[in-house]
């Protein structure tokens, strides 16, 4: 189904980069239950809520990903990608926002080797994901007071720091 351009991905390899994303989906769900619970203060009662919202944001997408790998004819991966804690506010965001950064990274990459094998059903599912991720990326970007796009971020900073130079 490749055109000639495309990287030559696999179905197996597909199968492995979907068992990565439903890990990935575990601990988020693991570090926003966690993190909804522990954020404290004023500041961040909001944000607290909204993060409770993702883990079950994060549950469905992992449900959405099983499916997909039972229709592949794959058992599941049943252990969480390696789960980041932190004991403060800030950490807490960051932790998530880097494993958003992650995540929408990965399924960019995901929905162009579905598209490239011809799994049009599955590149559909994952565009519906990843624009939930995009947007938990909004939400705790905008709560950290940065760019939400981490390609942008790095340009922001940079430059934020050359005015105030």
């Amino acid at each position: 189904m490749s055109d000639g351009k495309g990287t030559g991905v696999t179905r197996d390899q597909l199968i492995q980069g979907l068992q990565e994303d439903i890990a990935r989906e575990y601990k988020a769900i693991i570090q926003y239950i966690i993190f909804s619970q522990k954020l404290d203060g004023a500041r961040y009662m909001e944000i607290a809520r909204i993060l409770e919202g993702h883990a079950h944001e994060e549950l469905d997408h992992a449900l959405a990903i099983a499916n997909q790998l039972d229709y592949f004819g794959a058992y599941p991966v049943h252990e969480p990608k390696p789960v980041v804690v932190s004991e403060e506010n800030e950490g807490m965001l960051h932790a998530d926002l880097d494993a958003e950064d992650e995540t929408v990274r990965a399924y960019r990459e995901r929905i162009l080797q579905a598209v490239e094998l011809g799994e049009f059903a599955l590149a559909e599912v994952l565009q519906e994901i990843i624009r939930q991720e995009q947007d938990h990326q909004i939400e705790l970007a905008t709560a950290l007071g940065v760019v939400a796009d981490p390609r942008q971020r790095g340009k922001s900073q940079a430059q934020a720091q050359k005015t105030s130079s």
